[in-house]
C-alpha cells in the first residue's frame, strides 16, 4: 500500500527505490527471487550538488530508466493516521476516510493525496471498530515530487513512507504470531514502528536525531538515551492496551552509523530484549552492493532498501 501507485513498463525486475533528503539520495535495486532472499544489486549515497542537473547525471549513470522507481516521502510531507473505519463498501473506503479526517490535517482533503492501510486486528476485535492508519500528503507537494523525477526521466512507479518501508524489513525479521518493534533513526529523528503479519500496527517519531546522538558529550548522550528509552516505554504501553492480546517477541535496532552504546542501555531499561540489525543477515548483495556496506552505508540506505522490499503484488 502506498500513495499514488504509478504503475510503468520496465525492462528487468525489481524496483529501484530512492530516499532524497536534503542534498543526499540513498538509492538501491532489490530483486526478489522466489523463496530464497532477496538479492541486492545497486545500493549507495550519493551528494547531489546544486548545479541544475544533479538527479539527471544519478539517473543516466545509474540506469533508472530500466527499472520500476519509487521515492520515499520525508517527515512532515505527510501524515499518518489512525481512524476507525467507516461502514461503506469496499470501493468507496477511501473517499470516505478523506472526509473522515478532514478536521485531523492542516490542508484541504479535497486536493490531498490519501490512501488507507489496514490495521491488523488483536484476538478480541469483534467487541471494537475496526481500525484504519490513513495516509494523507496534500495534493501538490505529491504533484511536485512527481514532476522532479521526471525532468530526470525517471518516472516513478511508487510514492511511499517511511514507515512502510520500516514495515518490510520487519516483514523478514518476525517470529510466527508475534509482533515486532524496530527502531531506526535519521537526521530527522527516531521512527519505531510495531509490525504484526508483515503489515504495520502503529508507528511513533521520537524526536531525537542522529546527529544528536552523535554531537553529544558524555555528560549529555546519557540523557537522550533516557528520552529515547522513556519514549519507548510510552508507545510500548499504549501498544499493550491497543493489542492486548498480541505479544511482541523484541525490539530490533537498525543499523546504526557507529556504536554509540544504545542497544545495551536500552536493554538494560526494557522489558523486551534489544537487538541489532546487520542487514546481511537477512538480505544477499551483489558484490557491487556489497563493497563499500559499512554501518554507515547500512544505516544511510536502510530505508531505501525497505522501501525496495516493496511486495509488487500487495495491490491489485
Amino acid at each position: 500500500m502506498a500513495l499514488f501507485p504509478l504503475f510503468k513498463r520496465a525492462s528487468e525486475p525489481g524496483l529501484l527505490a530512492t530516499r532524497l533528503t536534503g542534498g543526499e539520495l540513498t538509492y538501491t535495486h532489490l530483486r526478489r527471487l522466489g523463496e530464497d532472499r532477496p538479492v541486492v544489486t545497486l545500493c549507495g549515497l550519493r551528494v547531489l550538488p546544486d548545479d541544475g542537473e544533479p538527479l539527471n547525471r544519478w539517473a543516466r549513470e545509474t540506469g533508472a530508466s530500466r527499472f520500476r522507481c519509487s521515492t520515499l516521502l520525508n517527515q512532515g510531507d505527510y501524515r499518518l493516521l489512525g481512524v476507525d473505519a467507516p461502514p461503506v463498501p469496499a470501493d468507496e473506503l477511501k473517499n470516505a476516510v478523506r472526509w473522515k479526517i478532514k478536521d485531523m490535517v492542516d490542508f484541504r482533503v479535497e486536493d490531498a493525496a490519501v490512501d488507507v492501510l489496514g490495521i491488523p486486528e488483536p484476538s478480541d476485535s469483534a467487541a471494537r471498530p475496526k481500525r484504519l492508519l490513513a495516509v494523507a500528503a496534500r495534493g501538490d507537494m505529491v504533484q511536485s515530487c512527481m514532476a522532479r523525477w521526471r525532468r530526470a526521466k525517471v518516472p516513478l512507479c511508487i510514492i511511499d513512507i517511511p514507515e512502510l518501508a520500516q514495515r518490510n524489513v520487519a516483514a523478514l525479521l518476525e517470529e510466527g504470531g508475534r509482533g515486532l518493534a524496530v527502531l531506526s533513526f535519521s537526521q530527522a529523528g527516531g521512527l519505531l514502528t510495531f509490525t504484526l503479519r508483515g503489515e504495520l500496527c502503529l508507528a511513533r517519531h521520537i524526536d531525537v536525531s542522529w546527529a544528536q546522538l552523535q554531537r553529544a558529550d558524555a555528560e549529555h548522550r546519557p540523557k537522550l538515551f533516557e528520552r529515547i528509552a522513556l519514549e519507548l516505554q510510552r508507545s510500548l504501553d499504549h501498544f499493550d492496551r491497543q493489542f492486548q492480546a498480541l505479544p511482541l517477541s523484541r525490539l530490533v535496532l537498525a543499523p546504526q552509523a557507529e556504536d554509540l552504546g544504545l542497544q545495551g542501555f536500552l536493554a538494560d531499561n526494557l522489558y523486551l530484549p534489544v537487538t541489532e540489525l546487520d542487514l546481511r543477515e537477512i538480505l544477499s548483495f551483489e558484490r557491487a552492493a556489497l563493497d563499500g556496506l559499512t554501518p554507515a552505508a547500512q544505516a544511510a540506505c536502510f530505508l531505501a532498501l525497505g522501501a525496495a522490499l516493496r511486495l509488487e503484488e500487495e495491490r491489485p
